[in-house]
């Protein structure tokens, strides 16, 4: 019986997930030629192909099979490592989110969590970013993930990553010619609401606001409808819509940071360690959203 390396399967779902042999070099620190002999090895031990490079990197039959099993393998793996290697932990952690990483980026790193520390309750509550930062100075959170502004934003060094926002487009949508551009926003005080105006106004473009919505899943229903269309940073993005840097004649809608607001010295250790989990999952998938389940369709 074949015995797979754990570290093989690492590179190979890696590769997969940021989509290229040097993408995936840069994440877990080789070179390009090594993370090649990786899954060359990977290759000979099963005697399969694993992925067709004709017209682009992707998955071969055989491919798709071991990607769904190596992601099972590898979480199991890091789950029993983290319960094994750091002493039991309890309590609970007040956790505030922006609306829009509720059911994309943060569920899977989440999930990964509570497997890893069960005794650990998750208290987890979704906002506008303005709206988290006060109720966090009240105490309401033991600690918030926020959207800012770039580069002027109040993260500490290390604290943070840069997300460039993009249109949100339905797939069959189009913009209605001699009429303001129909949006779908967030409500006033949201980063994405006040990008998308800024741009438009400073290129003279009229716009009217034809949805609102403090839920990403009605921001999504709407856009996905064709009512107008939105702007999203790309690690919350939803499979069903189109990401569009440059839409039509709209105007680009620059970058934004991500971060978190905490204070070290009054975390619990539990609060300590799902920080610290969080903000290395945020900065090892930074612009790379298919590396989590994404909300489907």
């Amino acid at each position: 019986m074949k015995n797979l390396p754990m570290d093989l399967l690492r590179t190979f779902t890696t590769i997969n997930d940021l989509g290229g042999f040097t993408q995936a070099g840069d994440l877990l620190g080789r070179s390009q030629p090594a993370i090649s002999l990786q899954i060359k090895r990977l290759e000979e031990m099963l005697e399969v192909a694993l992925f067709n490079r004709v017209g682009g990197l992707k998955l071969t039959e055989e491919g798709e099979i071991l990607y769904s099993y190596a992601r099972k393998i590898l979480e199991m793996n890091d789950t029993v490592c983290s319960r094994l290697s750091t002493p039991s932990l309890s309590g609970s952690v007040r956790l505030g989110t922006p609306n829009d990483f509720e059911v994309s980026f943060l569920p899977v790193l989440l999930s990964k969590f509570s497997r890893a520390y069960p005794d650990v309750t998750l208290d987890v509550r979704s906002d506008v970013s303005i709206n988290l930062r006060k109720e966090y100075k009240k105490g309401t959170y033991d600690f918030v993930m926020t959207m800012d502004e770039y580069p002027n934003h109040e993260y500490a060094k290390d604290d943070f990553i840069i997300e460039p926002l993009s249109w949100a487009v339905g797939p069959t949508f189009s913009l209605p010619q001699d009429q303001p551009v129909p949006l779908v926003l967030y409500p006033k005080g949201c980063i994405y609401r006040q990008h998308i105006t800024q741009a438009l106004n400073k290129a003279n473009i009229p716009w009217r606001v034809l949805y609102c919505s403090s839920s990403l899943l009605g921001i999504k229903s709407a856009i996905k409808a064709g009512l107008g269309i939105s702007a999203l940073s790309l690690n919350t993005m939803p499979k069903s819509l189109v990401p569009e840097h440059g839409f039509e004649h709209l105007p680009a809608l620059g970058q934004v940071t991500i971060g978190f607001n905490y204070d070290r010295n009054n975390l619990s250790p539990a609060a300590a360690l799902l920080l610290d989990h969080l903000r290395n999952g945020l900065k090892q998938n930074q612009g790379y959203p298919s590396a989590f389940n994404l909300m489907p369709d």
